[in-house]
């Protein structure tokens, strides 16, 4: 039986993938929505544009027919945000505009509906030795996290009065073939061989490879005990900063030093230099604990760390010009 599956932010990163991957099944067609219009050439692929996500956005054309909507379009977080009410902002996308596509999907008759959270909803950081929970109390502090979390509570108080089943995933950093932002710039330092001050960093981040975060999307599609909860998802193993560079530097042609500077001169000149939220990005920790999402889904991450990271450096070696 051929199921079919709408997946919005279809031209994101995450998106791009998703739609890579269900394209390859022969049982399954995709409608891959987006701000604009992509070159998706595959059969089993239909594009759709929709230019705004907001509270009045009319989906019922692209609804058609569809099984299954895996929501990762978002306002992503902006570092530095300038909005005057950077919440409204948030909130218009993250939180109205998911729910009125979760409405239209529900009188649509889609079956079950993936919305693509943030760990940060949980939280900002762990303390040492400690870990996030899938069913911890929320505690979002930014608009992002907190527009996250209202769409997360309004999904599941919909999912109790229709019959649409939702299944909430709350990704750690997420990495892969063309990962940005920060992670980005950690292997371009380490091309270069720049010398970096991470030597001494003993944190513990939890983070998630592209193709494990997929795989999980895929068990969700169908599997029973998904429907109407939260899961986690990380790679089940948890890196300090210093081990991220070390298990990237043998896969790039440069071979930087990693300086052992201590943590607490590492954040005061990042506090002198007006970095001290970098700072602490980078030092912090965020560890989560992914044994609701084992033993509810009998799901194992399939890619290690290590074969995760070689392919995002292989794929950053042939692509990356900066």
């Amino acid at each position: 039986m051929t199921r079919k599956i709408l997946v919005t932010g279809s031209s994101g990163f995450l998106g791009t993938a998703l739609v890579e991957h269900f394209a390859g099944l022969s049982d399954t067609r995709t409608v891959a929505v987006s701000r604009r219009a992509m070159a998706h050439t595959d059969s089993h692929v239909t594009n759709a544009v929709i230019a705004t996500l907001d509270a009045d956005t009319q989906w019922q054309p692209v609804l058609q027919g569809v099984d299954t909507v895996v929501h990762a379009a978002a306002r992503v977080h902006v570092m530095h945000d300038t909005a005057a009410d950077p919440l409204s902002l948030y909130r218009e996308v993250n939180a109205l505009g998911t729910l009125n596509l979760a409405r239209q999907a529900a009188s649509a008759g889609v079956r079950r509906f993936i919305f693509i959270s943030t760990i940060k909803v949980n939280g900002e950081s762990t303390g040492r030795g400690q870990c996030f929970h899938a069913d911890d109390t929320p505690a979002p502090s930014d608009p992002y996290a907190v527009s996250k979390y209202e769409a997360e509570q309004g999904l599941l108080a919909l999912a109790k009065s229709s019959a649409m089943e939702v299944v909430i995933i709350r990704p750690v950093l997420v990495y892969g073939p063309g990962v940005k932002a920060n992670f980005l710039q950690l292997m371009r330092a380490l091309r270069r061989g720049v010398p970096l001050p991470l030597g001494g960093v003993n944190n513990a981040r939890s983070l998630v490879s592209l193709d494990n975060l997929i795989d999980l999307i895929r068990v969700c599609l169908d599997h029973p005990a998904a429907a109407n909860e939260v899961f986690l998802v990380s790679d089940g193993q948890d890196l300090s900063t210093r081990d991220l560079a070390d298990l990237l530097k043998p896969h790039l042609p440069a071979s930087s030093w990693l300086i052992p500077v201590p943590e607490s001169l590492i954040m005061l000149g990042a506090t002198l230099l007006g970095r001290k939220s970098a700072a602490e990005r980078v030092l912090g920790s965020l560890r989560v604990d992914i044994g609701k999402t084992r033993e509810r889904l009998q799901w194992q991450p399939p890619v290690s760390v290590e074969d995760g990271l070689k392919k995002t450096v292989e794929h950053f070696l042939v692509t990356d010009r900066a």
